[in-house]
């Protein structure tokens, strides 16, 4: 695959959309979800406040992020099963420190994919990515299946936001200033994926430690 043969689109400095950049490698990513979850199962999470999440969740890497009552946290054991979470394949790792340098942001290392699978019902409402210890790292997110709107919004919950459109294969990458600005999902399209039928996947690729 070349990777510079697909579009790159600053929609903000710091906010960059590579269009299909993950599409030619989308399967085996497939397959590297599918391997995750048999380990460490999708699970809706609960807020602090007592609300189910829409959205189900997993994670591969050194630790795992994790809701509940207690709060928003990583941790290096899946409370599900008491094991370590599943290692971080090495292609998703390479193909994550690809899409950073590309978007501006040498040098990211993930040590955390946190897998959010979503319905056609499901949404994420707007929130901030701030359980990390250094936010100077970017945020990679690479979308599988479905398409989605995602809202990506400013500093504060009521900053107005920006829709982009999200489909398969496409990853976006944001950081520097942007790094804590709110953003969530707010409509999943209707359709039958050839790769994930009902669902959309996103991979979310963070430095958490």
């Amino acid at each position: 695959m070349d990777l510079f043969d697909d579009e790159m689109i600053e929609l903000q400095p710091s906010l960059t959309l590579i269009k299909g950049m993950a599409t030619a490698q989308a399967s085996q990513f497939w397959q590297s979800v599918m391997t995750i979850s048999r380990q460490s199962p999708f699970r809706k999470m609960q807020t602090p406040g007592g609300q189910w999440m829409s959205a189900e969740i997993t994670n591969c890497g050194t630790v795992g992020w994790v809701s509940d009552r207690q709060g928003y946290r990583y941790v290096n054991r899946d409370p599900l099963t008491d094991q370590p979470w599943p290692l971080m394949p090495v292609t998703l790792y390479e193909f994550a420190c690809e899409a950073a340098s590309r978007a501006g942001f040498e040098g990211f290392s993930p040590d955390i994919c946190l897998i959010n699978r979503y319905r056609i019902a499901s949404k994420m409402g707007l929130h901030q990515d701030r359980d990390e210890r250094d936010f100077a790292q970017p945020i990679v997110s690479v979308s599988l299946g479905l398409s989605a709107n995602f809202l990506f919004g400013g500093e504060r919950r009521n900053s107005s936001t920006q829709s982009i459109l999200l489909e398969h294969g496409d990853v976006l990458v944001w950081g520097g200033p942007l790094r804590k600005y709110f953003h969530g999902i707010s409509k999943i399209y209707p359709g039958d994926d050839p790769l994930t039928g009902p669902y959309r996947v996103n991979l979310t690729f963070r430095r958490a430690l």
